[in-house]
């Protein structure tokens, strides 16, 4: 049995997109691959779209019982627009099911124009990156949504900086979040803790000590740190130390 969804605004489309059997014959430029998912980019009456299609539910149990991991990224980047987080717009998405078994899935997002990732940026040492206001502005945004997600008990799980994008205005959308969850209490704040480092790697090696405590400050939407704050910097700094 398979459930599709099409959104209204792209009836235009569903020769394409109408249905999973559909979406699983197009052909495009493929983009990744691994054991359980490709992504591949296909172009339109000039735009493009990304199509990611399923063919496991996850890794471990989550192959067999539990919510797939296509159907886990629809629902978080629902989350993130009801909650107000700039992400990419959903133009399809759907699974089906033999037997209550995933069978395969699909998710397609319409590309955010003018966007690069930020691990790009900082691979390339794109001189944005020496702009303190750009950095300030793009800082500011990042914190923001990430104390949204986490003020909704919510970690992104993967917050790495090849999954934030940002536009030639200087404006940033939350991507790709297969893995993200809801937690409470000491489990809740070992994962922020981990969003924050995830961040971090790649900040440590391109911004300033001072820009990585006022994106922290700003977070936290605070002056000054207190003992608690000292205490979660500590963690967030040594949280990859002897694992890579």
């Amino acid at each position: 049995m398979a459930g599709w969804l099409l959104d209204p605004q792209y009836q235009a489309l569903s020769a394409e997109f109408g249905s999973l059997s559909a979406v699983f014959a197009l052909q495009g430029e493929r983009l990744t691959k691994d054991p359980l998912s490709e992504v591949i980019r296909v172009e339109f009456n000039g735009v493009r779209y990304y199509v990611k299609r399923y063919w496991g539910g996850g890794k471990g149990l989550r192959r067999y019982i539990g919510r797939p991991r296509v159907k886990a990224e629809w629902q978080n980047l629902r989350h993130f627009a009801k909650w107000g987080v700039p992400t990419a717009v959903i133009v399809a998405c759907g699974l089906e099911r033999q037997l209550g078994s995933f069978v395969r899935g699909a998710l397609i997002t319409r590309e955010l124009d003018n966007t690069e990732d930020l691990a790009l940026l900082a691979r390339r040492a794109d001189p944005r990156l020496q702009d303190r206001a750009w950095v300030d502005g793009v800082s500011r945004q990042l914190a923001r949504a990430t104390r949204t997600l986490h003020d909704h008990r919510f970690t992104h799980n993967d917050l790495k900086w090849r999954n934030l994008l940002v536009n030639d205005r200087a404006e940033l959308f939350f991507i790709d979040c297969p893995t993200g969850s809801f937690w409470w209490g000491p489990l809740l704040r070992y994962r922020i803790v981990k969003d924050l480092a995830c961040l971090d790697k790649v900040a440590s090696k391109v911004l300033s000590r001072s820009q990585r405590l006022r994106f922290y400050l700003q977070y936290r939407g605070s002056q000054r740190l207190n003992t608690s704050d000292k205490k979660r910097i500590r963690q967030v700094v040594a949280f990859f130390e002897g694992r890579e």
